[in-house]
């Protein structure tokens, strides 16, 4: 089936998180799971790759900051996955961010190999890392007390999403079953 590449629309929203959600489901952001669609501030931009008639299949959000951008999301339908979607949206997010006069768009992302061969097709650039840390309770019962180890009294902490830098890497994925590392990618536009 063909689709189109197109501005999104309040319209979309349901299927903008849909195809968020599933999408994300098979990666190390399975659960940053959105109940409604973030605001991207103008000159940002947002796109949807649709099927005709209109079933949203792909997502792109961009924020613009001078002649910075940076993808905040993107996305496609596992339906819909390794059929150029997500190349076609990022060519027309470089065209329209490049119509702003940025000079870099930018991306961060963890550490999931198919997404990062992906951004290294494309021709991003990898420069900046750092860490995301999980303490969860359910995975092991003393993860949130080592992250957060003086509590207020009152409350216990269930879970916990924390940064830390690479040099504390070894230490951390020893304490803690979930790591991942976060990377910047950057491509000159």
């Amino acid at each position: 089936m063909s689709y189109v590449i197109r501005e999104y629309t309040p319209a979309d929203e349901t299927a903008w998180l849909r195809c968020r959600v599933l999408s994300f489901l098979s990666t190390a952001y399975f659960d940053d799971v959105l109940r409604a669609k973030p605001v991207v501030a103008a000159p940002g931009f947002q796109l949807v790759a649709a099927e005709e008639p209109g079933a949203v299949v792909g997502i792109l959000d961009v924020g613009v900051e001078g002649a910075l951008a940076t993808v905040d999301t993107v996305a496609v339908h596992p339906d819909h996955q390794r059929r150029g979607i997500g190349r076609s949206l990022l060519a027309e997010a470089r065209t329209r961010a490049g119509a702003l006069g940025v000079r870099t768009l930018d991306a961060w992302t963890r550490d999931d190999p198919d997404t990062l061969r992906w951004y290294r097709a494309m021709g991003f650039a990898e420069s900046e890392h750092y860490l995301h840390v999980y303490a969860n309770y359910y995975t092991d019962a003393a993860e949130p007390d080592r992250a957060v180890p003086q509590r207020r009294p009152g409350l216990r902490p269930m879970l916990a999403f924390l940064h830390a830098g690479l040099r504390d890497e070894a230490l951390l994925r020893e304490q803690f079953a979930r790591v991942h590392v976060c990377r910047r990618f950057a491509l000159e536009l």
